[in-house]
């Protein structure tokens, strides 16, 4: 994925989006012709303790084209992860880390979905290329299309300038109430592991009604929230 502050790469970046905008397969309104600012953008329709936007988008699922909704995963957790386009650097190996993840959140109830402005044809020859070339080879987890930056919009994540997204991590819980947001840069990935562990620290207040420290592991020590009982736990540091 793009990363450091190289203009050429950025220029060539522009030059990719513009052409595909010409084409009528992206649904980037360029800078300067009525689109809406970088601020507007980053305010988005996502808000922690509010219902997550939902959203309807073609994905690569298996190697197959399939149309997926937010509703279809009611009653589970949702990782909703943005990444900036198909075909680049940092963005493969955070995918790939997700998958072979896949499992472990499967455990949870929670599902993983990655997201770009690619369309799904992209995705797909994504996959179909293999890995020691830059491609994806067989992963385990849905990638959407969100040709439209309709998503990218309502999670506040568009990166207007260059019609790509931040690297936006968005948890959802299993009533659809969105939990937690993260936003990276575009040269930094992302930890799958502290992702998990965030996913299971939600679902452990959810259940426990307690509450977690900072660094919190499952089986680690939790606190009750009342001034009194919180002094058990308070009563173990040094």
């Amino acid at each position: 994925s793009p990363q450091g502050g190289g203009g050429g790469y950025k220029t060539r970046l522009r030059a990719r989006c513009e052409l595909c905008t010409r084409r009528g397969d992206r649904g980037w309104v360029p800078p300067g012709s009525g689109a809406r600012s970088d601020k507007d953008m980053a305010s988005g329709k996502a808000h922690i303790g509010k219902p997550a936007p939902g959203f309807h988008a073609t994905a690569v699922v298996d190697g197959a084209f399939k149309e997926i909704k937010l509703s279809d995963y009611k009653g589970k957790y949702v990782v909703l992860f943005f990444y900036p386009l198909d075909f680049t650097f940092v963005c493969p190996t955070e995918i790939i880390a997700f998958s072979e993840h896949a499992e472990d959140f499967r455990k949870l109830r929670c599902e993983v979905l990655g997201v770009s402005v690619d369309s799904h044809f992209t995705h797909l020859a994504w996959v179909n290329t293999p890995r020691k070339d830059g491609g994806l080879g067989t992963i385990k987890i849905p990638l959407l299309s969100d040709l439209t930056r309709s998503m990218a919009a309502d999670y506040g994540v568009l990166k207007e300038d260059e019609g790509i997204t931040y690297r936006g991590l968005f948890i959802i819980d299993s009533k659809g109430v969105l939990r937690q947001i993260t936003v990276n840069d575009l040269p930094v990935g992302r930890s799958v592991e502290e992702t998990l562990r965030l996913v299971q620290a939600f679902q452990y207040t959810d259940t426990h009604g307690e509450v977690c420290p900072a660094g919190w592991q499952p089986g680690g020590d939790t606190i009750k929230p009342t001034v009194k009982e919180s002094k058990e736990y308070f009563a173990k540091q040094r």
